[in-house]
């Protein structure tokens, strides 16, 4: 099922629980499954709950986290990182991380994420949302087409979908 588009303030319900903005409680359960994704890329993670403190649960946070909840435990969770194209007077946002837990994949997980980070930038004024994956990941990159984003003309693969405001 398709996430509630109608839907342009967060938290955001789902068939399988809520996509809601990280809480400082979360920060430990972020740091986990930032780890898997790194450790799936091939890097080394060395990212902390201070980290996450000071970037993202602060008055003027440089990062924004949403996570995915079913039943009281975070099973995913987007990363959105600001972006602007100035010339345009334009402000978008970079999806940096999507990630679901491998038990949880193929049930629109994901979409919701992308659901709400969408719903995420528009609140904070941005007319775009991109996001790029490995050029190997064949699967992420048909993906976000079948969701409407534009595969831009890069390499690394970059995709991007304009906002409604």
């Amino acid at each position: 099922m398709e996430p509630e588009m109608q839907r342009n303030s967060l938290p955001l319900q789902t068939e399988f629980g809520v996509v809601r903005c990280a809480r400082p409680t979360d920060a430990e359960r972020i740091v986990q499954m930032v780890g898997k994704l790194a450790a799936h890329h091939g890097d080394t993670p060395a990212l902390t709950a201070d980290d996450l403190a000071r970037d993202v649960f602060v008055a003027n946070p440089w990062i924004y986290v949403l996570v995915a909840e079913a039943r009281g435990e975070l099973i995913g969770y987007s990363a959105l990182c600001g972006l602007t194209r100035l010339q345009f007077g334009w402000r978008g946002m970079d999806m940096h991380h999507l990630f679901t837990e491998a038990a949880y994949r193929g049930r629109g997980v994901g979409r919701s994420l992308i659901a709400a980070s969408k719903i995420k930038a528009i609140a904070l004024s941005c007319s775009y949302l991109n996001v790029g994956t490995n050029p190997d990941n064949h699967k992420a990159q048909v993906f976000y087409e079948i969701l409407g984003f534009e595969r831009k003309n890069t390499h690394p693969p970059l995709f991007s979908i304009r906002l409604a405001s």
